[in-house]
């Protein structure tokens, strides 16, 4: 679902491999309390942008809080939230939420949820149906876009909530454990479709997900967090070639980064 705040509508997105310098998401001082239970404290982190960094931590520490808080979907307490420079308001986000069954309106087709997001921002419709159009053929969309949402498989409702997501042209897309309501095999296809999407486009991608092994197979970055009050533990690169095939996920370097991510993340769990 397109965050409803947006900058000008189809500026270009120069990335970080094209303007020879690191465009940086900056949080600075985020402080975040629940029911008097502390999450975050004077937090503070700097993600590169261009990058399709995922986000994984014991149960509670806040995942889908963080990005649902430098998205600008929930307040912080205190805190700053700075991408380039430019604030949320000024810079073009698009979030993609787990239920999709809610995120889609079920009384329009799928053509026109997709459309939605453009004509909130005043598109015309000529402009509209470009968009749409270009956006439809560059991914090769094979779902019955004239269908209402409910008469789609889960799989084919998230894919037309990642769509609606992309059709602005966000600098940033969040997705909050997006597949975790599809069945494996489905799973293991968007993982493609969305490995897809970030090749062709270097849209920034945040993902939080509650499953390792997705988390570094889509990833350039993991973000390891803590428990509460939570910090970063590490940020650990993937050094593994795009495309990342299920094949990949058997591979000696994955098997040694997944060993490696779930030693700090035991080590948060149990504290020590």
């Amino acid at each position: 679902m397109h965050a409803p705040r947006q900058g000008v509508a189809g500026a270009d997105v120069v990335s970080p491999r094209s303007s020879g310098r690191t465009r940086l998401i900056t949080i600075r001082g985020l402080d975040k309390t629940f029911g008097g239970s502390t999450i975050y404290k004077d937090f503070s982190l700097d993600l590169p942008q261009g990058r399709f960094i995922s986000i994984f931590g014991p149960n509670g520490c806040g995942k889908s809080t963080l990005i649902n808080m430098i998205s600008g979907l929930a307040p912080m307490d205190a805190g700053e939230v700075l991408y380039d420079g430019q604030t949320i308001q000024e810079t073009r986000i698009s979030y993609v939420f787990q239920n999709y069954r809610e995120a889609l309106f079920p009384w329009l087709r799928a053509i026109d949820n997709i459309h939605y997001p453009l004509k909130v921002m005043g598109v015309p419709a000529a402009e509209r149906r470009a968009r749409v159009d270009n956006l439809l053929a560059e991914f090769e969309v094979k779902i019955d876009l004239n269908a209402y949402p409910y008469t789609l498989s889960g799989g084919q409702q998230q894919t037309v909530s990642i769509l609606r997501a992309l059709v602005t042209s966000p600098e940033v897309l969040f997705l909050d454990e997006p597949f975790s309501a599809l069945d494996y095999e489905m799973t293991l296809f968007m993982r493609e479709q969305l490995q897809k999407i970030f090749m062709k486009t270097r849209t920034t991608m945040l993902l939080v997900s509650h499953d390792l092994e997705e988390a570094i197979q889509l990833a350039d970055k993991v973000l390891l967090l803590t428990r509460r009050p939570t910090r970063v533990a590490e940020i650990v690169d993937v050094d593994l070639a795009w495309p990342r095939t299920a094949a990949v996920t058997t591979s000696e370097r994955f098997t040694g980064l997944k060993r490696h991510c779930l030693d700090v993340f035991w080590r948060q769990v149990k504290g020590e």
